[in-house]
């Protein structure tokens, strides 16, 4: 292993030693990782998930001589560990800022149509859709961008539709210290549209509400805003 490698690779196990242990229960013990699931570093698991792939386009019968298909168990790797699968790692739980509410704002707050891309956990393809969430303030706002931040970072592990929709909201309820939150996800599956009886035209739509949102009247106000 090159030099550059192995000091990153210390690196690495020092930020895990400091930050795993703190916020591993709060962050990703619900996608069942096996307790010793940050026992390696990033490094350490691209070079083994690129090896393993390797093996799966062998068997498939490719040709990894080939100029287009000899990069790709490499780029598959660090597309998993670094891309699609970042949330797994607390490393990359976002930091987040709230606004203090100063207009004493105290109407629902929408944030609609914001593009989704996870990852279906039992054929890993891809769950691609809209997020679209609402929350009465209890005295800040998060802004847009962090918003996107909290939903990526639960997004990027392989996930069930219902959970994700559950973890988004838990985790806004206990940052906006508010029950008063709604999540609305609309999303294809293409473990449905791609396999199985090819359903191209299925979606599928998964809600959670907490406080005010459980009402009748602020749940038909919220769908009307996002239909």
């Amino acid at each position: 292993m090159e030099k550059r490698e192995t000091t990153l690779i210390a690196q690495d196990t020092l930020q895990f030693e400091e930050l795993v242990t703190a916020q591993h229960s709060a962050t990703v013990s619900d996608t069942r990782l096996r307790e010793d699931g940050f026992a390696m570093t990033d490094i350490e698991k691209i070079h083994i998930i690129a090896g393993h792939f390797r093996e799966i386009m062998s068997t498939l019968g490719l040709d990894l001589t080939e100029d287009s298909l000899k990069g790709t168990p490499d780029r598959v790797a660090r597309m998993y560990v670094k891309e699609i699968f970042s949330g797994l790692s607390p490393l990359n739980k976002p930091e987040i800022s709230l606004s203090d509410n100063r207009y004493q704002y105290k109407q629902m707050l929408v944030e609609k149509n914001i593009a989704l891309c996870s990852c279906c956990e039992h054929h890993f393809l891809p769950i691609m859709g809209k997020v679209h969430v609402a929350y009465i303030s209890s005295g800040n706002v998060i802004t847009s961008s962090n918003l996107q931040q909290i939903i990526q970072y639960y997004a990027r592990r392989p996930q069930v539709q219902g959970r994700l929709t559950i973890q988004i909201a838990d985790k806004l309820k206990s940052v906006l210290n508010t029950e008063d939150v709604a999540v609305v996800i609309d999303a294809v599956n293409l473990c449905a549209s791609l396999r199985g009886f090819n359903d191209r035209n299925n979606t599928t739509f998964t809600t959670e509400y907490g406080g005010a949102f459980l009402s009748a009247e602020r749940k038909r106000e919220f769908l009307s805003y996002i239909a």
